[in-house]
């Protein structure tokens, strides 16, 4: 596989976690630049909840109301001296605790409904 295909490879199955976490969140494609013609895929619901951008070596789930959100099972392991955002750093062959993660779209939802976030 090629860096791409597996970088893609894990939008894609956040993707599905996402739908299945909540059938209501939609996608939309923002911040496209010559250096990123694809754009950066961004999850909302009453607002951003997260999006997925990919680099070299990882692909970077950021939360933007990170800093507000439980995470028990300590998925957040980036950006984590931010003041609002936390942020998953996955690299190729790494495992995502896929419930915990939908858990944690949940709250991300639920987080922007509370707070009027749109």
């Amino acid at each position: 596989m090629s860096e791409a295909d597996w970088r893609d490879a894990v939008i894609e199955r956040v993707r599905q976690l996402i739908r299945a976490a909540d059938p209501a969140v939609v996608e939309t494609v923002k911040w496209k630049k010559p250096s990123n013609p694809a754009g950066v895929p961004v999850w909302e619901r009453g607002g951003i909840l997260c999006t997925g951008e990919t680099y070299k070596d990882k692909v970077k789930l950021t939360f933007a109301q990170g800093a507000a959100l439980p995470d028990p099972a300590g998925l957040f392991n980036a950006s984590l001296d931010a003041g609002t955002r936390r942020a998953i750093d996955l690299r190729e062959g790494d495992a995502l605790d896929e419930q915990a993660f939908a858990t944690l779209i949940r709250a991300a939802v639920a987080q922007n409904l509370a707070s009027g976030a749109a």
